[in-house]
């Protein structure tokens, strides 16, 4: 049993609330345990300016931003200049959404996702693929509604989540404190078919065992699945 009471296996509790903010064409509040993001979805009806004239395609970006107050200790805005964390998570989410949607259904469009973590207590990265996801799918059936889309650009749902062995254990969806004492941390991200979009996964100690990275993927995909059935 952990500390919050949850099984090794069980997710914390999550809750997504749509059209939580009036102007975005998509947004969700998303909760995991105290993890809390607002994620929102603005549309661009023309291509990124260094997509070249020849490429019909459209785009799908992303940006992430940690609000001051979101941790224990105030953390600077990045106004000028993001670190290499923020830059490593926003392009990380950018290319996961991306990975699930067709863009040549999207012509000359861009979507960009941005994820704002008002509260952190882990998984910030994780939560902020969710919601990027549901942002993403309420703006698309808005401009299918509004004629600026002819079909549904999307392949299929995708989910992410945090797991990790911490005290010899593996658990999942991590929480600030037992990711702060991992032995092994991971985020694993998959489409709603198992397909992998990204496993990243570090032993922040001594290796582990090639059994032991199986175990962790497949207690991850159970999660992932359950979320997916959130949606």
């Amino acid at each position: 049993m952990r500390l919050d009471g949850r099984e090794n296996n069980q997710l914390r509790e999550i809750k997504f609330t749509h059209n939580f903010t009036k102007h975005a064409l998509g947004s969700v509040l998303v909760e995991f345990g105290d993890t809390k993001v607002i994620v929102t979805a603005s549309v661009d009806l023309k291509k990124p300016k260094w997509m070249s004239d020849d490429d019909e395609r459209g785009w799908v970006t992303a940006e992430y931003s940690l609000l001051p107050s979101a941790t224990n200790t105030r953390c600077k805005r990045e106004r000028d200049k993001v670190s290499g964390r923020t830059h490593e998570i926003q392009r990380l989410i950018g290319r996961s959404l991306r990975a699930c949607v067709n863009l040549e259904k999207m012509p000359k469009m861009t979507i960009t996702i941005d994820a704002d973590v008002i509260q952190a207590d882990g998984g910030t990265r994780t939560a902020s693929i969710c919601g990027g996801y549901l942002a993403l799918q309420d703006a698309i059936s808005k401009l299918i509604a509004s004629g600026d889309l002819q079909e549904n650009p999307i392949i299929e749902p995708i989910a992410a989540i945090s797991i990790g062995i911490v005290d010899g254990e593996i658990k999942l969806d991590l929480n600030y404190e037992e990711d702060s004492h991992a032995q092994v941390d991971s985020n694993v991200i998959l489409t709603k078919s198992g397909k992998i979009i990204d496993f990243q996964t570090t032993s922040e100690g001594e290796p582990y065992e090639y059994e032991k990275m199986q175990e962790l993927f497949a207690v991850a995909k159970s999660g992932i699945d359950k979320i997916i059935q959130m949606y």
